[in-house]
């Protein structure tokens, strides 16, 4: 498994006020939710879940899930930038980036009309 920030294997700690959730936490949430799955079975669900979304935004293609919202690729430019540190300039190359757009019913469901 991959260690986290400060290299201890440890999730971070959600800031005070901060509603977040990580991987473990919506993986520990599904199997709470469906006692007739096994956590490994909850688990393998999960990571060809994500897998599937990023294969298919690797390939350029793009993911909708009707309801909550489309996951695609857009493309960001080469450009000029600047070291923060020294200041120095350097070149970024181009390439794509994620991107997500919410569907209809999830900006109803954030803003309470739902």
């Amino acid at each position: 498994m991959p260690t986290r920030a400060g290299g201890k294997g440890k999730a971070p700690k959600h800031r005070v006020g901060e509603a977040g959730m990580i991987r473990s936490e919506l993986v520990q949430q599904l199997i709470d939710e469906n006692p007739g799955l096994t956590p490994r079975d909850v688990e393998a669900i999960v990571t060809t879940f994500f897998d599937t979304i990023a294969d298919k935004l690797a390939a350029d293609g793009r993911v909708e899930l009707r309801g909550f919202g489309a996951f695609s690729t857009r493309a960001r430019g080469a450009r000029t930038g600047r070291n923060p540190r020294t200041g120095e300039v350097v070149e970024v190359t181009a390439k794509r980036v994620p991107y997500f757009k919410p569907g209809k019913e999830m900006r109803l469901r954030l803003n309470c009309e739902v």
